[in-house]
C-alpha cells in the first residue's frame, strides 16, 4: 500500500506511465487480453468498464502488486518489474477498499504513511499538514480510523497516496462512499495537481469522466475497446450522451457477436 519517497529527477518528455501488452488469467481464465496505453504528465486518464471488465487488476499490475504473466509496464522510466523499488517511489496509490490500518487513529496513520515513504523532521510534518488540508481531515485526526464514515475512510486514504507528493497517481474508485460534496471536492483537487502529475483513475460515475479526464479508456471483457476524449465518445451516438457511449461499446461480446 505505502511506497518509498523518491528524491529522483525525472525528464518531462518520457512517457510518466507506459503499459504494453499486458496479460492476466487466473485459474485458467485469462482476465487481461494485449492491455497497452501510456499517460503522459498533465493528462488525467479515466478508466472505465463494467465491473470485473479487468480495471483492478491493471491497476494493481501498474502498481506491482501483481506480476503479468506477460507485458511490461514502466512507471517514468522505470520498469516495474526489474526496478520495482525505484519505480513505486515515484507512484501514490489508492487501492479500491481505501486500504489503512483501521486501529489506528489519523494523525498516527499518516505520520506513519510519511515515514514509511522517508520523510522525516521539518519535511515530513509539512508533508503532512498539506494532506489534512487537502483531503479536509481535521475534525476526525485524532479518531480510530475504523470508527470513521466510509466517506472519511477514503479520505484517508488519498491523504496517504498524496503525502509524498508523487508524480503518478493511481486511485482505485477514489470517491466511493462519498456523498455529493466530498465528491466535488475530490474532483476539483485531482483537478488542481493534474498540471504536474500522470493521474489514472477508475470509476463507474459518468460524470466524473466528463468533468475530470482529459482522455478515457474503456475496457471490456478484459480487453480495450475505446480510447479517447469524453468528446470524442459523444461524438459516435446519436444522442450525444457518453452514458449511452458507454452502454454501447461494453456489450459483451457474445452479444456483440449475436447482434451481428
Amino acid at each position: 500500500m505505502l511506497f518509498l519517497w523518491r528524491n529522483l529527477s525525472i525528464t518531462v518528455n518520457i512517457n510518466m506511465i507506459k503499459v504494453e501488452n499486458l496479460y492476466k488469467s487466473f485459474q485458467g481464465k485469462t482476465v487481461l487480453h494485449d492491455i497497452s496505453f501510456d499517460v503522459q504528465k498533465g493528462e488525467v486518464l479515466g478508466f472505465l468498464g463494467p465491473n470485473g471488465a479487468g480495471k483492478s487488476t491493471t491497476m494493481r499490475i501498474i502498481t506491482g502488486f501483481l506480476e503479468p504473466d506477460a507485458g511490461q509496464v514502466s512507471i517514468c522510466g522505470q520498469d516495474v518489474a526489474q526496478s520495482p523499488v525505484e519505480a513505486k517511489r515515484y507512484i501514490g496509490y489508492l487501492a479500491e477498499s481505501a486500504a489503512t490500518y483501521q486501529d489506528m487513529r489519523v494523525q498516527s496513520f499518516l505520520n506513519f504513511a510519511a515515514q514509511i515513504r522517508g520523510l522525516i523532521g521539518v519535511a515530513k510534518s509539512t508533508a503532512i499538514d498539506r494532506v489534512i488540508d487537502l483531503c479536509h481531515l481535521e475534525p476526525v485526526l485524532h479518531q480510530p480510523i475504523e470508527n470513521l464514515s466510509k466517506g472519511f475512510r477514503q479520505r484517508v486514504g488519498l491523504a496517504q497516496a498524496l503525502v509524498h507528493d508523487p508524480d503518478v497517481l493511481i486511485l482505485d474508485e477514489p470517491t466511493d462512499g462519498l456523498d455529493p460534496n466530498q465528491k466535488y471536492e475530490v474532483r476539483g483537487l485531482i483537478a488542481r495537481i493534474a498540471q504536474s502529475k500522470a493521474i489514472v483513475f477508475s470509476t463507474h460515475i459518468l460524470e466524473e469522466v466528463e468533468n475530470v479526464c482529459s482522455r478515457a479508456i474503456v475496457i471490456n471483457e478484459g480487453r480495450i475497446v475505446a480510447n479517447g476524449t469524453p468528446e470524442s465518445f459523444k461524438a459516435q451516438t446519436s444522442s450525444g450522451r457518453l452514458d449511452d457511449f458507454f452502454r454501447n461499446i461494453t456489450r459483451s461480446l457474445k452479444e456483440q457477436k449475436t447482434l451481428n
